[in-house]
């Protein structure tokens, strides 16, 4: 989620958005809700159109969102206006405007984000991620598989690889799942994984 990693997002900013309020945030996240520790402060990294930082505002939690496309994060205060969402331009790997305010979450949100980094910015985010968690919180990741959307920059990030630089970071996996597109685009399946502190 570089400046890079964004390419081609802000001009289809309106329709992304209308993808992604087409469904829930306990549907996109179903194998891992029950997981959702008590509200309290929430991070949704790569926040998109801010259905994830809405539901998890409804639910008690002060979110922080995370957005570096301008009209995506246009997009997201218009349509959850009325939320409890503080929006922040900024951008794994390093969230550095994040890092100044030295915060750390009870949960932190990475919904089909992880994969567009490379494999030295996955490491630096890992790293700027388990920096931010509160003891005994949660980050909850989706890994996108499959074909790579003309425009787009992805790369292919297994369940496996992730869980590994977890663990080398100070995180204990939680829980993982893997399920198919919710979209049904072809090729298209997702894993779904759930750390907290070791």
């Amino acid at each position: 989620m570089s400046r890079a990693s964004t390419a081609g997002y802000a001009a289809e900013a309106e329709a992304l958005a209308r993808q992604y309020e087409s469904v829930t945030f306990e549907e996109v996240h179903a194998p891992l809700v029950h997981l959702l520790p008590p509200p309290g402060r929430a991070l949704d990294i790569g926040a998109g159109s801010g259905r994830d930082a809405a539901a998890l505002a409804a639910r008690g939690f002060a979110v922080i969102a995370v957005e570096p496309t301008a009209e995506l994060r246009a997009e997201g205060a218009r349509l959850h206006a009325g939320s409890a969402i503080t929006w922040l331009d900024d951008s794994l790997p390093d969230l550095p405007v994040l890092a100044a305010r030295a915060e750390r979450f009870d949960l932190i949100l990475l919904t089909a984000v992880v994969m567009h980094l490379d494999a030295g910015e996955r490491a630096r985010a890992m790293a700027r991620i388990a920096a931010h968690l509160s003891p005994g919180g949660r980050v909850f990741m989706s890994l996108r598989h499959g074909p790579v959307p003309a425009g787009r920059r992805m790369f292919d990030v297994s369940g496996e690889e992730t869980e590994a630089l977890a663990h080398a970071h100070g995180l204990a996996t939680l829980h993982r799942a893997t399920r198919s597109d919710m979209f049904a685009r072809p090729g298209v399946s997702w894993t779904l994984l759930a750390f907290t502190p070791a």
